[in-house]
């Protein structure tokens, strides 16, 4: 049997800020009964009560890093049939958050190399390890060049779920983990040490999340200065969209919806009613309800909604956002939320649950993203029946096509350029369908209601991947 083993920072719902927890919880529970695909990831003092009693006590050794020894614990629990594994430090994990602070290289270095150094007493000798992101990147570079004797035959994949965090730290911040000696040509970034680039070379295959994006890494403009090494990698990096779990964002199941609905022209309008309620906006069900649902930063084109948001509200329209992040981005949606009362609400949180109702109460949802690796918000959209309006990046690009009405094909609307202009038509087109054609515009949300883009089909394009990598005939095909 293949055995996997996933290393990451997060995973749901043991620990989530974003899409990555979401992909380390759904995947691994989507392969079939010939793969045992288990995860790792550290034991953050966040995770909640009720999971936390159902996580036990396995074993405990020392990890030595700069002449010290270092408490590791292994802890282990199992969630919807996939076991996971705990990596226990108080010091660096008992924190009220994941990450945010100084010392995030030492960190999660350690977490790297505790990950290297458990494999021997978990009773479970995994074929390939799955890392994800620049929190896990010295796993590969550490076991090519300090653990390859002990682990003679395992393999590693590496996912690159943003290319924009890339784990860069000043040599000395966190060499006393790593062990280096001096700084490495294939971890040297314009002085400093890139703990992603070490992971790209190092790894036997490198994957991101969606083949569009996987392309994009390869100009300058989306390879946040390791184009070229992606370049240099040539078919070793590839790209693989991906899904949303089924189990969990559903609208006919969802107990957090005001009323479950199966299909979108049945109880989705209760839902908007609902909301309207609920947020004390004017009950209009024949007003478009449009909503951003995202973190408030610069990729996700918070600069374009900024440029022309007093355009947007021009039109008949409810807007409705949900989310955190830059101040300057908050500040603004909160004072013209204050402006249009009656037009525009703005909720500063993390809120998953009203999230889902945003999701099933709205007509139209915006992601007008300057990158996107993939994406998962357009997609779950989609599975609440909202209609997308995004910008053809990354796995927008590979999820959203716009809509045709001469073939009737298409299941949001869509623009190339980022240009807040180009954004505004392309709502304005939108919002005319909705009051003008009404028959029009439910083919479209029909369309993106029944468009699925589940794991399974992922899984198996992985599965193939892995198994090439067992059998050493990865570098044959792949190089």
């Amino acid at each position: 049997m293949l055995k996997v083993l996933f290393i990451a920072s997060e995973a749901y719902p043991f620990a989530k800020t974003g899409g990555l927890a979401d992909v380390v919880g759904a995947l691994p529970k989507s392969f079939g009964k010939d793969v045992d695909v288990r995860v790792m990831i550290p034991n953050y003092g966040s995770i909640p009560n009720l999971l936390e009693k159902n996580i036990h006590y396995h074993h405990h050794f020392y990890v030595q890093m700069d002449g010290k020894d270092y408490y590791c614990g292994i802890l282990t629990g199992e969630h919807e049939g996939v076991k996971y594994y705990f990596i226990d430090n108080e010091y660096f994990f008992r924190r009220p958050e994941l990450y945010g602070y100084y010392d995030d290289g030492e960190r999660f270095t350690f977490f790297s190399r505790a990950a290297l150094e458990s494999l021997s007493s978990l009773g479970f000798e995994p074929d390939i390890l799955h890392c994800h992101d620049w929190e896990t990147a010295a796993v590969p570079y550490l076991l090519k060049h300090q653990y390859r004797t002990a682990f003679p035959k395992l393999k590693t994949v590496f996912t690159i779920h943003n290319m924009k965090y890339q784990g860069i730290y000043g040599f000395d911040d966190i060499n006393q983990f790593l062990h280096l000696g001096f700084l490495p040509n294939d971890m040297e970034f314009y002085g400093k040490l890139n703990l992603m680039k070490g992971a790209l070379y190092a790894s036997d295959l490198v994957t991101t999340v969606s083949p569009t994006y996987a392309h994009e890494l390869k100009d300058p403009y989306y390879g946040e200065g390791l184009d070229g090494v992606i370049r240099s990698i040539g078919a070793k990096e590839i790209g693989i969209l991906n899904g949303i779990d089924g189990s969990v964002y559903n609208s006919a199941t969802d107990s957090a919806l005001f009323v479950p609905f199966s299909e979108p022209n049945g109880n989705k309008a209760a839902n908007k009613k609902d909301l309207q309620e609920y947020l004390n906006l004017p009950v209009r069900p024949d007003v478009p309800m449009i909503a951003m649902v995202n973190r408030l930063i610069e990729q996700k084109g918070l600069d374009l909604v900024a440029n022309v948001i007093h355009e947007i509200l021009q039109l008949d329209i409810q807007f409705v956002v949900l989310g955190t992040g830059d101040a300057n981005y908050e500040n603004l949606l909160n004072s013209v939320a204050y402006n249009y009362p009656d037009k525009m609400v703005t909720r500063i949180e993390f809120d998953d649950p009203l999230s889902r109702r945003i999701y099933a109460a709205s007509d139209l949802f915006l992601m007008p993203s300057k990158f996107e690796p993939c994406g998962l918000s357009q997609m779950i959209a989609m599975r609440y029946g909202s209609v997308p309006i995004v910008r053809e990046t990354g796995g927008l690009k590979d999820t959203v096509s716009q809509f045709d009405p001469n073939t009737g094909i298409g299941n949001g609307f869509t623009f190339l350029n980022y240009n807040a202009h180009d954004m505004l038509f392309t709502i304005q087109n939108a919002v005319n369908i909705y009051h003008n054609d009404r028959g029009l515009f439910e083919k479209i949300t029909d369309n993106a209601f029944n468009s699925r883009f589940n794991w399974e089909n992922s899984a198996q394009v992985y599965l193939t991947h892995y198994r090439n990598l067992k059998e050493a005939e990865y570098h044959e095909l792949y190089t």
